[in-house]
């Protein structure tokens, strides 16, 4: 079963058991040719009550024209299940919403049901990077570089992007995830699910490697990531889903509108 497939059956366990309210507003950030700058890389789905989904804006340049018709107020009204479900049809617009919509979701589950959610742990320091490590980087974390060249461990960088291997001659960046195969720990943007390239990297990692996944659009429950090996999830929650759409629009940082979230394998309890 793929990835994106246990994504859907977690949202139809939910969406059967918990009654999910309907879509409130949405949020979709101008399309810019080349790739979106940092201020406008998220769209967001907020949920009557205020539960809101994150949603990489991860499109090719060909999307702009099927991204420019999405029309806002054609989704106030409208159940997010349906556009959860779409997870996984190969559609890159679809599958944007449909990861905003699982967010939303799950965190709506999380509200109604006061689930204990660690806001306290900090994802990155789980990984305890020393110089015995060899640390292989899934999406080049760029502030982190500086703080993992000081305690000396072994970095290898795994990128899609050929471009950076240019651009930073002096990063240990390489295209082979087979690299990863000599790392103990790992840590993996979230975008490779989205991007589809997630179990190939996993398929790399050795079999008692620690791997962490982080980023904004983690904001769903771990369980499809827990079953496929994965031992921690740091991703965000949003606190206020109002006052998160107008920094949105104003291309301010977040701040008390969200808030970190840690989910590790060993003491998750789950909710399916």
């Amino acid at each position: 079963m793929s990835l994106k497939a246990e994504f859907r059956l977690m949202v139809t366990a939910l969406t059967a058991k918990y009654r999910i309210p309907t879509i409130e507003a949405t949020f979709f950030p101008s399309f810019y040719q080349g790739g979106q700058p940092k201020e406008a890389e998220f769209m967001a789905l907020r949920l009557a009550g205020g539960a809101t989904g994150i949603s990489y804006v991860l499109l090719a340049d060909d999307k702009e024209e099927e991204y420019m018709a999405l029309q806002p107020s054609g989704f106030v009204g409208q159940s997010p299940r349906g556009y959860a479900l779409e997870f996984g049809n190969d559609d890159p617009v679809k599958e944007m919403i449909s990861l905003a919509a699982i967010n939303a979701i799950c965190q709506h589950v999380m509200r109604e049901t006061d689930f204990p959610v660690d806001s306290a742990t900090d994802s990155l320091g789980l990984l305890s990077v020393s110089a015995a490590d060899k640390l292989g980087m899934v999406g080049l974390f760029f502030p982190l570089i500086k703080s993992i060249k000081k305690t000396g461990a072994n970095l290898v960088v795994i990128e899609k992007k050929k471009d950076l291997i240019q651009k930073y001659p002096e990063l240990p960046i390489t295209m082979d995830a087979t690299k990863l195969n000599t790392c103990n720990k790992v840590l993996c943007t979230s975008t490779t699910i989205l991007n589809n390239s997630l179990d190939e990297m996993l398929g790399h990692c050795a079999p008692d490697a620690l791997v962490s996944i982080i980023g904004p659009t983690a904001g769903y429950f771990p369980d499809p990531l827990f079953n496929r090996g994965v031992d921690v999830v740091g991703g965000r929650v949003v606190k206020d889903g109002e006052l998160f759409f107008q920094l949105l629009t104003e291309q301010k940082r977040w701040g008390e509108a969200t808030r970190k979230t840690c989910f590790q394998k060993m003491t998750y309890n789950g909710i399916i």
